[in-house]
């Protein structure tokens, strides 16, 4: 009998253990073939199938969208969850091991921002999580500067599940969130939609967001198998970044700043950044 794609997403991370192992013993017995395990240093670190050693295979944008979107309301698995099963679990359901090897409920912690933290949003982790499993940083970087700023830049949600939506359907707000922030993101979609960040529009919003992602990210990993180490994105830096970076990065007067996100939502002097601990209403 064939599983549904709802029995799949649950039991692929449930047999992940054993199907580790069995690998481990089939690469054991085949190990004159060829190194599958990076010899790591001083008795640690070793990896299987080595560091960054998984291929990638190109997919389906469209496709992995909606399964993105149906992973984000698999069991409230959420954000991180549903972009990444998009990209390695669906890898998983066309080529089997080692992709379906990998516990995906671990991406689960990404859930509102890193348990609720409202940091990184957990979709954008979901994605760089992904390419990380077969790039290192050198070339995985650009991918996800790429991805990360067509994030803050653009008017978001776009995916629109029709009557597969699962929270509500029909069409609701966009807008360009200008951060990577969950905290931020969520906090100017609710404050210019006039919505409650615990209410269902919010959270279809967000579920719509993870096939946004998970669509523009699997275009970028498609076009880094087509172009290899040649790939290069398009994203440049925002005016903020360069202005506080001539002094607040290496080199400047007053080098005190780490990342590349865009300085603005922050650090802007507007009525939101402002200090709101002395005479708020």
């Amino acid at each position: 009998m064939e599983l549904s794609r709802r029995a799949m997403l649950g039991t692929l991370g449930g047999i992940a253990a054993g199907s580790a192992v069995a690998a481990m013993v089939k690469t054991g017995v085949a190990a004159s073939e060829g190194p599958v395990i990076s010899p790591g240093q001083n008795g640690h670190f070793a990896q299987q199938y080595g560091e960054f050693g998984w291929k990638p295979h190109k997919l389906d944008p469209e496709e992995c969208a909606k399964i993105a979107y149906e992973g984000y309301w698999y069991k409230g698995y959420a954000c991180g969850y549903g972009a990444f099963y998009s990209i390695i679990g669906v890898l998983g359901e066309k080529y089997g091991a080692p992709y379906n090897t990998f516990p995906f409920t671990m991406l689960e912690a990404n859930k509102g921002g890193i348990s609720d933290w409202g940091t990184i949003c957990g979709a954008l982790y979901g994605a760089a999580a992904a390419y990380a499993l077969f790039w290192g940083r050198k070339e995985r970087d650009p991918m996800v500067t790429e991805l990360y700023r067509w994030y803050e830049q653009t008017a978001l949600p776009i995916y629109q599940p029709g009557d597969m939506a699962q929270g509500v359907k029909g069409d609701i707000p966009s807008n360009p969130s200008g951060s990577v922030l969950c905290h931020i993101s969520v906090s100017k979609w609710c404050y210019n939609t006039k919505l409650p960040a615990s209410g269902k529009e919010r959270s279809e919003r967000c579920g719509r967001i993870t096939a946004d992602v998970s669509r523009k990210a699997v275009e970028i990993f498609n076009a880094k198998i087509d172009a290899g180490k040649d790939w290069k994105g398009a994203a440049g830096k925002p005016e903020a970044l360069r202005y506080c970076g001539e002094c607040h990065t290496k080199g400047g007067e007053s080098d005190i700043a780490k990342g590349i996100m865009d300085c603005t939502p922050c650090h802007s002097g507007s009525e939101h950044t402002m200090n709101k601990f002395k005479d708020h209403p």
